[in-house]
């Protein structure tokens, strides 16, 4: 688990403002959810036999003796609220949510114990047209911050549940003829989750992967059309995507649809946003049938992604530092300080405190990253006066009377 220090937070808020607004201009709306859920709904929504659940999770009991777990994924937690509050029937949502989630896994670059996401999902919308639409909304977020060119789309068709299930078996008879080639992870995954052999990064068994069956070549007619529907739309948009066969979800509520926005400055980890159709977990969770579709995004790797292109162009925390020495001038400048955040809505102002020389004073306004330095000495004080200094452009510096301050930054800033 990781510090965000302050130097490393303004790169934090920069990228969530982003994500708030592209969210916003899409209609899509917040929800906020626990970070603590029972134990059992990601028992029953990732399954008890994966990873995840067998070893990744912080579960512990609490004083009643309940199992309760820091939530490993946010899906399960935002579809539970939606089916507890009664948002699903005859509703269609677009919703998105932002927090850390937690999973106990082999320390690693870019992956962290305590980690931050993005969730977005969307409810009751049948059509590629919903799945086309959360793929354009996370390609203008990469557009917004710089990084389009650094990401790959990658898109597949997982079909029907049930068309899964017939190429699942498919699937395991030709692993069983490769068994001297399979990893122990791979022959472990060989009866619980045989499709996430295609995921595997040992070449040795990637060397079988490349033969094995291919899903798409046992989809049905809907799973199709849904699927060339998608990829006319992101045509039309020019929207570059790669198809990619061996694109996978191991769990069996993921149905059609699914894509990755996927990084080479990355490492191994280039996965940066995941999502897909879910229909099934609905229904997995004691719901009635419906529709849903989102992604999850990783704010430790996006960040690092902007500053594999070079880091964001951020401005200075700080407009102004405001230098006073001298007993009236210590009075007179916090007065002005508070007038000025007053009159003036988003100023940022760090008046100095402690005392000191003027010229230790201007190594910290200096250090501060400020625009300008408000200067009040006791002369300023007495004559109602203050001084201007920029300290990023060379320019002469401005004395005017104090009650002008306001207009004058309202104008510069």
């Amino acid at each position: 688990m990781h510090d965000v220090l302050p130097d490393q937070t303004p790169a934090w808020q920069y990228v969530e403002q982003v994500l708030r607004e592209v969210l916003s201009a899409y209609g899509y709306r917040e929800i906020r959810l626990p970070i603590v859920e029972k134990t059992e709904l990601f028992k029953r929504s990732i399954g008890e036999v994966t990873d995840i659940v067998e070893k990744e999770m912080y579960t512990f009991l609490d004083r009643n003796g309940d199992s309760l777990t820091l939530r490993p994924e946010g899906t399960a937690g935002c579809l539970r609220a939606c089916l507890e509050h009664g948002l699903l029937h005859n509703q269609v949502h677009r919703l998105w949510y932002y927090g850390p989630m937690f999973r106990h896994e082999r320390p690693q670059k870019g992956r962290y114990r305590q980690f931050y996401q993005l969730g977005v999902e969307t409810y009751g919308i049948p059509g590629p047209d919903i799945d086309a639409e959360i793929i354009l909304l996370s390609e203008r977020l990469w557009r917004r911050l710089g990084v389009r060119d650094k990401l790959q789309l990658e898109i597949n068709s997982l079909g029907s549940s049930e068309e899964r299930k017939a190429y699942r078996r498919i699937l395991v008879d030709y692993f069983q003829g490769h068994l001297d080639k399979l990893d122990a992870d791979c022959l472990r995954r060989l009866d619980s989750n045989p499709l996430r052999i295609l995921d595997s990064k040992n070449p040795e068994v990637q060397q079988v992967v490349e033969n094995a069956p291919v899903l798409m070549d046992h989809i049905g007619d809907e799973s199709r059309a849904h699927f060339q529907e998608l990829t006319e739309i992101l045509d039309a948009l020019n929207i570059d995507y790669v198809l990619n066969t061996r694109l996978v979800r191991g769990l069996d509520y993921y149905s059609k649809t699914v894509f990755e926005w996927v990084s080479g400055d990355l490492g191994a980890q280039g996965t940066v946003c995941a999502g897909g159709r879910y229909d099934g977990l609905i229904e997995q969770l004691g719901g009635r049938e419906n529709y849903a579709v989102g992604f999850a995004m990783g704010m430790e790797r996006l960040l690092a992604l902007c500053e594999a292109q070079g880091g964001l162009e951020l401005q200075s925390g700080i407009d102004i530092y405001l230098v006073r020495v001298g007993g009236a001038a210590e009075m007179a400048g916090m007065r002005l300080a508070e007038q000025l955040r007053e009159q003036i809505p988003g100023l940022r102002l760090q008046m100095h405190c402690g005392g000191g020389s003027f010229k230790s004073q201007f190594k910290k306004a200096d250090k501060s990253g400020a625009a300008y330095a408000v200067i009040i000495g006791e002369d300023e004080a007495i004559r109602g006066e203050i001084s201007i200094k920029s300290l990023r452009r060379e320019q002469p510096q401005d004395t005017i009377p104090a009650v002008e301050a306001a207009a004058y930054f309202a104008e510069r800033l």
